[in-house]
């Protein structure tokens, strides 16, 4: 049974290791026949810095690293290029002065492993000076790859300020790609987020985004079928389908990949369902946007973007959707055309169950509400459908709303808040929860689906409604059953239940909680 590469980012350890390696190498011929200047995003442990790795010891000439793989036989293993490699994945940097400190050092190691002394002190006027010196000195155009470019400008993202800075001192460094076009045989660049070329790339203009281009869309990750065959031995007994719905689904219009830091702790964590990947880096940044832009939650489960939008990034102009699908919290999960020749648009949501789970769970922690003391309760509520606990804990929850949630949030006025904290609080406990279902009558608040430990199915059909009135006035649950709501759920396999929440704003709470069983046949 061979090794898991956990942390391992480079391909002579995981060759020398004995480590599993799913073999990306026909993706990389691919890149590489093409030749020209690559750009890719893909969130955080992605495999990048492992891609970035093998293009180097690939282009370096390290045969017996790829004896085996589908490059092997297709590479002149006679010639080698000369790489420059830099990454500014290590640490972070709080200032212009440390980026160019940074740079400075990048710039130095590179001259160290290609043995050549630039006599420029201009960190890109340097940096020119070694691609030219090295193309020279080798007798072959110049291989350039860049790691991890983006993460200065997104340590500061909360910054604007700071973050700026970064990218104009980055744009400065990148612009020397451009302008040594003549002396570079191949360039990529991998990085979280895809900030647009005029902001940061200053006319870099020949830089081919793959990001979704659907023929690499499984160049970082592991397919279902690379998981099946590589990891075999080390999921044996293991629900493939839970596995699937935990991990899988992430999607750049190809084929759907897992992340790999997520199976390779799956399997050596004993099977164990985990938020591995989310919990490897909190989204503080997200609870940032949200408190200067509040965003109705449960739209998160269809999120319509165009074309332009996906991929328009700048620290001047940060858009909630664009951010959360760059860094991995939705991903797409359909491509529409109007027309042919019109721009695509998309439809994003969460790529798979952990991401779901855990994102609802941290905000509704962080920026809604304070609930752990409630998911147990609830969530034994629902086992023995008593609803008086029910009611009662929900009342609880939202008397634990912080003071400035209702203050400096207007939404706080309105039903959706409330559905808000319903919704992030049903998808923590990791129940099949979904908002804004459509039937012939109009759109669901929200519809849970609940199975007991018996096999039993029930569903939970969510009517919210904010009212003037003290007690209320059961318009919640008269529009379940005025709608209809129930109607696409009788198949007489399961039972259904009906509840009307209707809140006060000077109250900040429940004023009226009805519920009834749908005796429909």
């Amino acid at each position: 049974m061979k090794n898991l590469p956990i942390g391992i980012s480079t391909l002579q350890k995981i060759r020398d290791d004995d480590c599993i390696y799913v073999d990306k190498t026909a993706y990389v011929q691919q890149l590489v026949e093409r030749g020209g200047y690559y750009f890719l995003s893909r969130p955080r442990r992605f495999g990048k810095s492992l891609l970035v790795d093998t293009l180097h010891q690939l282009f370096a000439g390290n045969e017996t690293l790829f004896r085996g793989l589908h490059i092997y036989p297709h590479w002149d293993w006679a010639v080698s290029y000369p790489v420059i490699r830099f990454s500014f994945g290590a640490g972070q940097l709080r200032n212009r002065a440390e980026l160019d400190d940074k740079m400075g050092e990048l710039l130095r190691i590179s001259q160290q492993e290609l043995d050549i002394t630039c006599t420029e002190t201009n960190l890109s006027a340097c940096f020119a000076e070694l691609i030219r010196t090295a193309k020279a000195k080798y007798g072959q155009a110049v291989v350039v790859l860049v790691d991890e470019y983006d993460k200065p400008i997104l340590d500061n993202i909360s910054n604007p300020a700071i973050a700026a800075e970064m990218r104009d001192g980055l744009r400065n460094l990148y612009s020397v790609i451009k302008d040594n076009d003549a002396h570079i045989r191949f360039a990529m660049l991998t990085g979280v987020s895809k900030f647009s070329k005029v902001s940061l790339f200053s006319g870099l203009n020949n830089l081919k985004d793959i990001t979704l281009d659907a023929r690499y869309s499984a160049l970082c990750g592991y397919t279902q079928i690379e998981l099946e065959r590589e990891f075999a031995e080390h999921l044996q007994g293991v629900d493939m389908a839970l596995v699937q719905q935990w991990y899988n689904g992430y999607n750049w219009l190809g084929e759907s990949v897992y992340n790999p830091f997520d199976i390779l702790l799956f399997v050596d964590g004993g099977h164990k369902f985990l938020p591995y990947w989310f919990e490897t880096g909190t989204p503080t940044f997200l609870v940032e946007v949200l408190r200067k832009k509040p965003y109705h939650l449960p739209d998160l489960e269809a999120v319509h973007m165009e074309y332009k939008t996906l991929g328009n990034f700048d620290v001047d102009t940060i858009q909630l959707e664009t951010l959360l699908f760059q860094t991995g919290y939705l991903t797409i999960k359909q491509e529409t055309v109007a027309f042919p020749g019109s721009t695509p648009e998309y439809t994003l949501s969460y790529p798979n169950l952990e991401v779901r789970y855990s994102l609802m769970g941290y905000l509704l922690e962080h920026y809604l509400t304070d609930s752990r003391h409630e998911r147990g309760s609830i969530y034994q509520a629902f086992l023995s459908n008593d609803f008086v606990a029910l009611e009662r804990r929900f009342r609880t929850l939202f008397d634990s709303i912080a003071h400035q949630n209702h203050t400096n949030n207007p939404m706080a006025a309105h039903e959706g808040y409330y559905a808000a904290v319903v919704y992030a609080f049903l998808c923590s406990l990791s129940l099949d929860t979904r908002a804004e279902e459509s039937t012939n009558k109009g759109r669901v608040d929200i519809t849970l689906r609940f199975t007991l430990p018996d096999g039993q199915r029930q569903v939970y059909i969510f009517e919210f409604k904010m009212t003037d009135k003290s007690a209320g006035d059961g318009s919640a649950l008269q529009q379940i059953k005025d709608k209809n709501y129930a109607a696409p759920h009788r198949d007489g396999q399961q039972r259904i239940f009906l509840i009307g929440m209707e809140f006060n704003e000077k109250a900040r709470n429940l004023v009226r909680f009805e519920w009834e069983e749908d005796t429909v046949r």
